[in-house]
């Protein structure tokens, strides 16, 4: 699949792009997007806990039939704090499998479902495993969603080691980088003081993924990928 960069993104902005900064114009800062996905799970509220004290943005790709519909608070909290709320699809379903009904059904109910909590229709989504087709793009777009992928990863779904996963995060990070979580696992949450920590420290400013690309704006069936 072709991918777009964030920052060819920001490049190739129209003059008259609308797209929001936040607290940082990522043409000049260094700027880094923290994602997690496939939540909200029990220590989503720890984790919201701590991004609330370092001032922190991040971008949560939620899962639907078991995560959304079962922690309707959470999203609501994930959405008042000033952070991107996103579509993980409603069961994690492997979406190059699936016809593009099977795709659509797995995309359209996370947006019916979140959008009911939060007012709002996500903008972007993230394909379980990052696979992605014509097929998938082709119902993302129809539904007004863009595709986004990483380029940092802890593989911590298949550690509890915190400071591990620390690590794998700060060995990868890079500019305009997007870095990938999960806030169902055990030890990610409490992964997550220190590999802020660490990244500020390096000149890094956090941004959610639609800042990471001002003054452009997400584009549907777009995938993105640093």
């Amino acid at each position: 699949m072709d991918t777009t960069a964030p920052a060819s993104a920001r490049q190739d902005a129209a003059s008259d792009a609308k797209g929001s900064f936040g607290r940082a114009d990522c043409r000049k800062a260094k700027c880094i997007a923290l994602t997690f996905d496939a939540g909200p799970g029990k220590d989503t509220p720890e984790l919201l806990d701590i991004l609330k004290e370092k001032k922190v943005h991040a971008t949560f790709f939620l899962l639907g039939k078991h995560h959304v519909l079962k922690h309707p608070e959470t999203v609501r909290r994930i959405q008042d704090e000033g952070h991107e709320v996103a579509n993980h699809t409603w069961t994690h379903k492997i979406l190059t499998d699936e016809e593009p009904d099977g795709i659509r059904a797995e995309l359209e109910k996370t947006q019916v479902a979140i959008e009911k909590l939060t007012g709002k229709r996500p903008r972007l989504m993230r394909p379980p495993q990052g696979r992605t087709d014509d097929k998938v793009s082709e119902v993302s777009k129809e539904l007004g969603l863009s595709q986004v992928l990483w380029s940092a990863t802890a593989k911590d779904y298949a550690t509890d080691d915190s400071a591990l996963i620390t690590q794998r995060i700060l060995d990868q990070a890079g500019k305009d980088g997007i870095i990938l979580l999960h806030d169902i696992y055990k030890g990610t949450v409490p992964a997550v003081p220190g590999i802020i920590d660490a990244l500020q420290k390096d000149g890094y400013t956090f941004v959610t993924v639609p800042e990471l690309m001002a003054p452009a704006e997400p584009e549907p069936g777009t995938v993105y990928r640093p």
